[in-house]
């Protein structure tokens, strides 16, 4: 058995540690491969893969896309070349998009009198990406709210009181962009979709068509009922499963990196990984 995680944020986007930080704790978890995911920028690799190699694991170039759908649908990109200029276009407009959201989530919020402004959240940013747990950040410092659950439940989650939806590319976007870029395109977490099992078929095999890779089978909060109908997913349609935790430090707390699976769970090689 090894140890990887192919589903882990730093604070380029949404999460609390250093693409250098979650190297080293990589390494202290006895992890094989670790691979940063960070939500719509790729602005981290560089420092996430030497991190990597002074630690003497084995560091994947990810990213995670959010596409558009009536449910949650996001792509999760695997050897990407970073500064693909197909790619490093959309991404840029897809950043434009979330700071236009940001302020409107903000002056929502200062609607319903919270001292609350997009230049006050980025400080909890460390990357090119504000999102709305850094929103959530400035809410729990400000004394608005006790805590992220109680700040995305009540004011940032859909349906709350100061949601605002944001821009997204199709799904069959989002992978083309991972293949512009020399990547593998999967599924990341189906359950969180909500689709009934045939729902679920009918979208694989229409990802599939578009050129997806495979499907985060195994993921951090996945009952083992829900790994077992993945793994199933994924070897029907001749995709290949994946594993992540979703690590994103404290901005979710109780997820630890790291997932033991099989020494040839993947074709290493494929993924450039020796």
């Amino acid at each position: 058995m090894i140890i990887i995680d192919m589903h882990v944020h730093s604070t380029y986007s949404d999460g609390t540690c250093t693409p250098a930080q979650i190297a080293r704790l990589a390494k202290r978890q006895g992890l094989f491969m670790a691979a940063l995911t960070d939500h719509d920028t790729t602005s981290g690799l560089a420092s996430f893969a030497a991190a990597c190699a002074d630690e003497h694991i084995a560091g994947l170039c990810g990213i995670e896309l959010s596409a558009e759908a009536p449910y949650t649908l996001h792509i999760l990109g695997y050897r990407i070349t970073p500064g693909s200029p197909q790619m490093e276009e959309r991404l840029c407009y897809i950043r434009r998009c979330r700071q236009e959201r940001n302020l409107k989530i903000c002056e929502k919020l200062r609607g319903m009198g919270m001292d609350v402004s997009v230049e006050e959240a980025e400080k909890y940013s460390g990357g090119e990406v504000v999102a709305r747990p850094h929103i959530a950040r400035l809410l729990i410092d400000k004394g608005y709210v006790s805590d992220i659950s109680e700040a995305f439940t009540k004011y940032l989650a859909r349906g709350g009181a100061a949601y605002v939806p944001r821009v997204r590319l199709s799904a069959e976007e989002c992978i083309s962009l991972v293949r512009s870029a020399g990547g593998l395109a999967v599924l990341a977490h189906p359950h969180q979709t909500g689709l009934d099992e045939e729902a679920l078929s009918a979208l694989t095999a229409r990802l599939k068509e578009a050129g997806l890779w495979g499907i985060e089978a195994i993921y951090g909060s996945n009952s083992p009922e829900m790994t077992y109908r993945h793994l199933e997913l994924a070897r029907r349609f001749g995709l290949f499963a994946t594993a992540g935790s979703d690590f994103h430090g404290g901005n979710k707390p109780g997820i630890s990196v790291g997932i033991p699976v099989s020494d040839d769970f993947l074709p290493w090689a494929r993924l450039g990984i020796r």
